[in-house]
This record gives C-alpha cells, sequence and structure tokens, in this order.
C-alpha cells in the first residue's frame, strides 16, 4: 500500500503515531513549509516534518497548488489513497482524484455538524458536547461535505465536561488515527459502503474570534453560577491558542492557568500580568488590592 499524508497541527502528529501503531507508514508527508517562529524568528519546520525524518519518510512542503510544482512531485507516483488531517489548503479536485482510492479525511466532529476551521473549540465554547468525535469521509469539491467512511462519537463522562482545548484535540486526534488505521485496510478492500451525509442538518463553524479571548470579569469578585460556567467554557476552548485574559487596573492578564471544582466554582490559579512574568493568581491579587 502506498499513500501520502498531508497534515498540519494539532492534529498531524498524533494521528500519524496511530498509523505507525498499526504498521501503516505513509511514503510521503505533506506538510506546511518551514516557517519564522518565536521571538528569534528562527526558521521552524512544522512538527509532522520532523516526524516524518525520524521515521525516514521523505517529504514535501509545497507553497501552493497553482505553479505546477505540487501536480508534477504528486503525479510522479502511482498511489493508493491520500489521507488529509487538518491541513490548511484546499486541495485542488485533480488532486484529490489522483490516488485509485481517492482521498479520506479525518475531521473532528460529528458531521455533518460543525463543518469548517475551529469544530473542536467552537464545540468548547457554544457547550455541544454531543457533537465532539470525529468522522471519516471521502473528500470531495466541497468542504467537509464528502459521503462519510466512519464516524465515532467520544464517550465522555459529562461531569468533567467542558475538556480543556489541548486536551481534547488529544483525545480526538488520537481517536481518529485509531479509527483510520481500522478503515484504511477495509476501504482499500472495497469492504465499506460511503454514506452520504444528511446536508440539510449541516452546521458550520470558521475560525474562532480571537476578540472573544476577552472576559468581563473583576478579578476580585469572580462570576458565580451560570456567568462563571459560561467563563470556563471561554478558558478551555481557547486554551492554548492565545489564551484569554482580563483587564484590570488597565492592565492586561492572561489566564494561564485555572480549573473549575466539584462544587461549581471557577479557581483562577496562575496568571501572566501585562509586561511582567508568570504568576500565582493570588500573589497577582496581593500585589494589587
Amino acid at each position: 500500500m502506498k499513500f501520502v499524508f498531508f497534515g498540519g497541527e494539532p492534529l498531524a502528529v498524533p494521528v500519524l503515531n496511530e498509523l505507525k501503531k498499526s504498521g501503516l507508514l505513509p511514503s510521503l508527508v505533506v506538510c506546511n513549509p518551514d516557517r519564522p517562529s518565536g521571538r528569534g524568528q528562527n526558521l521552524t519546520s512544522p512538527p509532522a516534518k520532523e516526524w516524518a525524518k525520524n521515521e525516514g519518510v521523505e517529504v514535501f512542503q509545497p507553497e501552493n497548488y497553482k505553479d505546477g510544482l505540487a501536480k508534477e512531485k504528486l503525479n510522479s507516483d502511482q498511489w493508493d489513497l491520500f489521507v488529509v488531517v487538518a491541513y490548511n489548503f484546499i486541495l485542488p479536485n485533480w488532486l484529490l482524484a489522483m490516488p485509485r482510492k481517492g482521498s479520506l479525511n479525518v475531521h473532528p466532529s460529528l458531521l455533518p455538524r460543525l463543518r469548517g476551521a475551529s469544530p473542536i473549540r467552537t464545540a468548547i465554547l457554544e457547550n455541544l458536547p454531543e457533537e465532539v468525535g470525529v468522522s471519516i469521509i471521502l473528500l470531495d469539491e466541497k468542504m467537509d461535505h464528502g459521503p462519510i467512511i466512519e464516524q465515532m462519537p467520544l464517550e465522555m463522562n459529562t461531569k468533567n465536561w467542558p475538556i480543556l482545548g489541548p486536551t481534547l484535540d488529544l483525545a480526538l486526534a488520537n481517536m481518529g488515527g485509531a479509527l483510520l488505521a481500522d478503515t484504511i485496510p477495509a476501504w482499500l478492500n472495497d469492504e465499506i459502503s460511503p454514506q452520504e451525509q444528511d446536508h440539510e442538518q449541516a452546521t458550520y463553524c470558521s475560525k474562532l474570534d480571537l476578540d472573544l479571548r476577552k472576559l468581563e470579569i473583576n478579578p476580585e469578585k469572580l462570576p458565580v453560577g451560570i456567568e462563571a460556567r459560561k467563563v470556563w467554557h471561554t478558558i478551555c476552548a481557547f486554551s492554548g491558542i492565545g489564551d484569554t485574559y482580563f483587564v484590570h487596573r488597565e492592565k492586561r492578564i492572561k489566564i494561564k492557568q485555572a480549573e473549575w471544582t466539584d462544587g461549581g466554582s471557577l479557581i483562577i490559579k496562575r496568571v501572566i500580568p501585562e509586561g511582567k512574568k508568570e504568576i500565582d493568581f493570588k500573589d497577582y491579587l496581593n500585589s494589587v488590592i
């Protein structure tokens, strides 16, 4: 079997690890080009590239799919399958149709619900635990539109909902990778019949509005009840992708660690005051009150 893996973060590497456990190594990994990163703006490789190098898998990092380079590269071999996971390009039709058995996509929601760019974090932010899971679809020309090959909800204890964003990212990536590893052989052997999505039930999510990270709270008197719960959903949704913050005494205070107690209370534990280093929230309050 020869397949190409197209992947981006945060799902690519966990899915690749699950495929490897089942003895399924791609012949080629396609990922984003190296980009400047951090304060020093050093050129940094995407994690999928580092994974491929460690496994001795060839890497391809196209800037786009318009100049003919990608078509020349990918058309140079006969492929059984393409696998697409959190890749940031909308792939052209000529590419999706190239492999013998088409192109499969791992999408972290129960399609047709939450089509789009941010299904995991939108599910947290909008309190949609019933829509958390993974779908494997056969890609077509429309976004998250193709027929469903396999689907699995994430079984969870609702008492633990919501889950911090990075934790849910990893859980769904691992589950999606394991499901994909089970699905690929059956798909290649024509043992699965694709099922068209119920398009009338489709919902959509775009990239999260980063302005929503701002919390309208008074740190000297934290919210309780429903308002506290809404704040906790927002903290979980933006964890690891910019983090939430509040403004106190004209300074921006970023929340780095918080928790929801069994008693239904929001506790802020660690913060970064504007222009300063990370400290305990209690120490911050003691310094300003």
